[in-house]
Formats: structure tokens, C-alpha cells, sequence
């Protein structure tokens, strides 16, 4: 297998095969990510992916799961990722699920019609960035699409058959009551896009990032963990759909919390009210041990 510069995967993806088909994001512009700043945007050649595939067998014979690195795979031309996924699945008799990032503009760029394809194909599950669904928000970190276009990609996906974890960023409006419209707009969008993950992670300044120089300069205000908290609570609150499975163990968030909406709602929302009351930072995960 061979890989050119840092490799990123969701942590739900950590037992997968990880195949570079991209060299870093075709997006690369959002405020708050630090991921693939020393590279340059290409698709591998497909005989290129082809050898780490046969690689890969050859050395483990078998796999069940396997992540399509870098961001953004799902942007590959249709033809191309059906040939990847049905190389795939010849190598690995075991092989039950293929996830990847999916950019919303890079989803949208393919019909309904070859993302079902590609779900016939293998493809299991997409992440999609959704990070905010206030409107102006959005503008502001630079996702580079707004409201309606990333409900759209989200729904897109789902319509499609393809298990789809959307990721939203807690604290990245900043407090005050920018906080609870951000949390209330990102329910709302959740609840028409109608995953079935929602992976909630905490807002994180990376270095060389515009997000972390707007922090530096004091242009930008993070939340404290006790306004994190309630952030994630209102988040909780106004979420309507069932049989959608909350992930808040990330390492970036202080409280980690899991479970299925609706039917654990109460627990969660339980477990949240407490830390806030106890207004104790004992209770929360310390920031040493809080990570990307």
C-alpha cells in the first residue's frame, strides 16, 4: 500500500482498509479544517489504485471494510468508482461495507441515478461535512454551498440507499445567541435531511487555519465547555426524526454521549442536564485529553 501525505478517516472507519483514491480535497477552503493543507488536489490514476488493491490482498487476503481516502472521494467520475468498488469486492470475499467523504458540491455533481449506482455497486455509507445549517454561516466558513444545496446533497445520498453520517460542528457560531441559532438551524436541516448518523464533534482551532488566526487575533470566540454543553442540549432538543443513531463520542467534545433518537433522547439530554448543573469541569473530558 502506499500513501502520500497524512491520511484522514472518521474514527468510526478505524478497523478499514484505507485507500488513497485522492490526493486531498477538491473543496480544500473551510475556515475551520486544517486537513490537506500540503496538497495539491488529484485523482489517482486507476491502474495506481489497482496495484494497492491487489497489494492489499495479497498481504491481508481478506477485509471487511474499507474507506476511500482522501476528502472528497465520492467527486470521482462514476465510471471510475464503479470500477474501484468492483475491484473491491473481487479481492475481498468478506468485504460488506465501503464508506467515504462526500463533498456537498461534489455530490451534487452526480445524478441520483449514478449515486444509486454506486450504492449497487458497495458503496455503504457517505460523510458528508454538513458542519452548520445556518444559511449565513455557512457563507462564512466558506463550505461553498448554502442552506438548500447541502439539504439537497444530504438527501441526495439518503434517496439513494447510501447510509449517510452527517457531521455537524458544535461551537462554530461562536456564543451568544448566534449558539442556540446555529444549533436550531442545524436541527432543523438534520431533521429534513434525515440521516442516519448524526456525528457531532467540537469546533477545534488548527494551526495555519483561518479559524485559528480569527481566534488569535480575537476576531472569534470560543465557547467555554458549559456553553459547548448547552449548545449540544438545544442541538438534542430540537431533533424530531427517529431511528437516528447520535454520535457524540468524538475526542474533541467534553461530554461524550451516545444513543439512538429518539429513543434515548431523554437519557441524553439527562446526561447533559447534569454536567451543566453540577457546573464542574471535573465532569467533563480535560483538555489534555481532548483531540482531532
Amino acid at each position: 500500500m502506499r500513501y502520500e501525505g497524512n491520511i484522514y478517516r472518521p474514527f468510526s472507519e478505524a478497523n478499514s482498509y484505507l485507500l488513497q483514491c485522492t490526493i486531498g480535497c477538491s473543496h480544500n477552503k473551510c475556515t475551520f479544517c486544517g486537513m490537506y493543507k500540503e496538497k495539491k488536489y488529484r485523482v489517482r490514476s486507476l491502474n495506481e489504485i489497482k496495484e494497492d488493491i491487489k497489494m492489499a490482498g495479497e498481504y491481508y487476503h481478506d477485509f471487511q471494510k474499507v474507506f476511500l481516502c482522501d476528502g472528497d472521494a465520492i467527486g470521482i467520475d462514476t465510471e471510475i468508482l464503479l470500477e474501484i468498488l468492483n475491484e473491491l469486492f473481487r479481492t475481498f470475499p468478506s468485504l460488506r461495507h465501503v464508506g467515504t467523504y462526500a463533498g456537498p458540491a461534489s455530490t451534487l455533481s452526480k445524478s441520483i441515478s449514478e449515486l444509486t449506482a454506486l450504492r449497487a455497486a458497495g458503496l455503504t455509507k457517505a460523510y458528508l461535512g454538513v458542519e452548520t445549517g445556518d444559511d449565513k454561516l455557512l457563507g462564512e466558513i466558506r463550505k461553498g454551498v448554502n442552506y438548500q444545496q447541502m439539504l439537497t446533497a444530504g438527501q441526495n445520498l439518503v434517496n439513494a440507499g447510501i447510509n449517510l453520517s452527517a457531521m455537524i460542528l458544535l461551537g462554530i457560531a461562536g456564543p451568544g445567541t448566534r449558539s442556540e441559532e446555529h444549533a436550531k438551524a442545524t436541527a432543523e436541516i438534520c431533521n429534513e435531511m434525515r440521516p442516519q448518523y448524526l456525528a457531532a464533534l467540537t469546533v477545534t482551532p488548527v494551526p495555519a487555519t483561518p479559524l485559528y488566526r480569527q481566534v488569535k487575533n480575537g476576531e472569534f470566540k470560543l465557547l467555554s465547555p458549559m456553553e459547548t454543553l448547552m449548545e449540544m442540549k438545544v442541538l438534542v432538543e430540537n431533533i424530531s426524526i427517529d431511528k437516528v443513531k447520535f454520535v457524540g463520542t468524538h475526542a474533541s467534545n467534553y461530554l461524550p454521549v451516545t444513543g439512538e433518537l429518539q429513543n434515548d433522547k431523554q437519557k441524553i439530554l439527562d446526561l447533559i442536564s447534569y454536567a451543566l448543573s453540577t457546573n464542574d469541569p471535573r465532569v467533563l473530558r480535560s483538555e489534555k485529553m481532548r483531540g482531532l
